[in-house]
């Protein structure tokens, strides 16, 4: 399989100081590298937890994440492509 490449956008935000000192926290503490990995991970954890959330709420929801997990199982994921999302 190819390397896939992945191309960013720059996106300007803006946020109060309060939040900066939190992030700066994490990459201080080597949690991360930069700011900007801090704040990809967090959007990548808020669309993963839409996604979660989009499961239905009726019938055996074990049962459902039991059945993705042995559909993931089979499946050949590349994790550095999706570590680059």
């Amino acid at each position: 399989m190819g390397k896939v490449k992945m191309t960013m956008d720059t996106l300007q935000i803006r946020m109060n100081k309060e939040l900066l000192k939190r992030i700066d926290v994490l990459v201080k503490s080597g949690v991360y590298s930069n700011r900007s990995d801090v704040i990809r991970d967090a959007v990548r954890r808020f669309v993963w937890e839409g996604e979660v959330e989009s499961i239905e709420k009726k019938g055996d929801s074990v049962k459902l994440v039991r059945n993705t997990r042995d559909k993931l199982s089979k499946e050949k994921i590349n994790l550095k492509e999706i570590n680059n999302i």
